[in-house]
């Protein structure tokens, strides 16, 4: 038999988060079709990997990033609110379609060598940009184009009407919907509540059951969020967008961190998804009531929320967000379990899986499931010897820890080094193109 990829003498993680020894893998045409106990001598691979001193894992998933903002690197930290009318809006209204081209390759590149295989994109303006850059990486993703019609902070490219950013969505699902092979899917994008009229939001909902498409909104990610939906809607954003028909199974809600038990309740009734940011959230918004939204039975995920503010390493997301709950919710009650090593690395792994829509076929090392996995190097002094392997990958692995790539059934990086595309000039282009959008934006 010839096969993709086959990887030897590998641990695996299983779906119930132990770890199995000694494995052979069998990979061919984008599926994990075979693990072995005892190695099939008789396999043959047009790529094999030897796996000893490796952990095969799902690949990680980001279930809420901007790769538009790739490029504001380093500009938002330690500045005071509004960061997002004063540096974020400016930034973006100026990008071309080649600005984030280049700003979605390199949130790819540092996505892959974090161990990253998808990812969800709550938008920007020009998404076939970011639908190229996709595809040529290699990479899964869920892109929605930002749809925004209101507020006085709201400039140039990124104000329309809202039959115009009605009309770019579909017209952006119809040309990449299921493309790529099928790792590129369209989602309808809301990007927050304070910049959508009602006649949006409500369009929103109208396309999105037409389409049959997920939608990826921004959720109670401030008070001043909450604030505009009491004065002027005379509910709290969950609430409202449930109203609208804007809530559903099908709906990412980004960040959700100042969520009432009632907001909880509404998101669990319609089987939302949530994904948390924490790096980008602890230090703005506060902590999310993550232990309550778990016992109501919701997905949750984890984001990065792109790089203006932080990394794409979702391994530091998983990290910071159990610490974080623990010290919150946990150490007022003396409950050190209140959020696990597990279920933070489960987040990362199936929340994200759930997230973008693949809960069926993502997110499980198994036969019959879709290829994209990661190979983690813990022959290291910082991952073993262990004494509870899964506990230590979770509390101590890095986004650097991730050897080898696999999306789709394609190795995407080996040995470190990504195959889909030179890091040298993207990371050169990347420079030049923020030099530029800085003269345009900010002088």
């Amino acid at each position: 038999m010839m096969c993709d990829i086959l990887i030897e003498h590998v641990s695996i993680l299983l779906e119930d988060l132990t770890i199995k020894e000694d494995q052979q893998v069998i990979i061919d045409k984008g599926l994990i079709v075979a693990i072995n106990d005892t190695p099939d001598d008789t396999i043959q691979a047009k790529e094999k990997l030897d796996g000893s001193g490796k952990l095969l894992m799902p690949g990680l998933i980001d279930g809420h990033t901007h790769t538009c903002q790739q490029l504001l690197r380093g500009r938002t930290a330690d500045e005071y609110p509004m960061v997002w009318t004063r540096f974020l809006v400016p930034f973006e209204s100026n990008l071309t379609p080649e600005d984030s081209y280049i700003s979605a390759k390199l949130a790819c590149l540092e996505m892959i060598k974090n161990g990253t295989t998808g990812f969800a994109d709550a938008g920007g303006v020009h998404m076939e940009s970011v639908a190229k850059a996709v595809a040529e990486a290699g990479m899964r993703a869920l892109l929605a184009r930002s749809t925004m019609d209101s507020g006085a902070a709201i400039t140039g490219a990124m104000k329309e009407s809202a039959k115009e950013s009605l009309q770019r969505s579909e017209a952006l699902y119809q040309k990449y919907n299921n493309t790529s092979e099928g790792r590129i899917q369209i989602a309808i994008g809301m990007r927050q509540v304070m910049t959508c009229s009602p006649e949006l939001l409500e369009g929103i909902a109208t396309l999105a059951k037409k389409l049959e498409a997920p939608i990826h909104i921004h959720l109670c990610e401030h008070k001043d969020e909450v604030s505009f939906c009491l004065q002027n809607y005379q509910k709290r954003p969950a609430q409202y967008l449930a109203d609208m028909g804007i809530i559903t199974e099908k709906t990412i809600c980004a960040h959700s961190v100042l969520l009432s038990e009632e907001d909880i309740a509404i998101l669990a009734n319609k089987q939302a998804k949530i994904i948390h940011c924490p790096r980008a959230n602890l230090s703005n918004h506060g902590f999310p009531k993550t232990p309550l939204i778990l016992q109501q039975g919701l997905s949750v995920g984890l984001g990065c929320d792109g790089a203006a503010s932080s990394s794409l390493d979702l391994w530091e997301e998983m990290k910071i967000l159990r610490y974080g709950i623990i010290a919150y919710w946990g150490l007022p009650t003396f409950n050190p379990k209140v959020l696990t090593c597990e279920a933070s690395l489960d987040m990362a792994i199936r929340g994200g899986a759930c997230a973008i829509g693949h809960s069926h076929d993502l997110g499980v090392i198994a036969k019959g499931k879709k290829a994209d996995v990661i190979l983690v190097n813990i022959d290291q002094p910082h991952l073993t010897p262990s004494q509870n392997l899964v506990k230590t990958i979770a509390a101590c692995a890095k986004g650097s820890d991730v050897n080898d790539s696999i999306i789709n059934g394609k190795l995407v990086m080996k040995d470190r080094r990504v195959l889909t595309m030179d890091e040298a000039e993207v990371r050169h282009q990347a420079e030049i193109h923020m030099n530029q959008i800085i003269k345009r934006a900010y002088n």
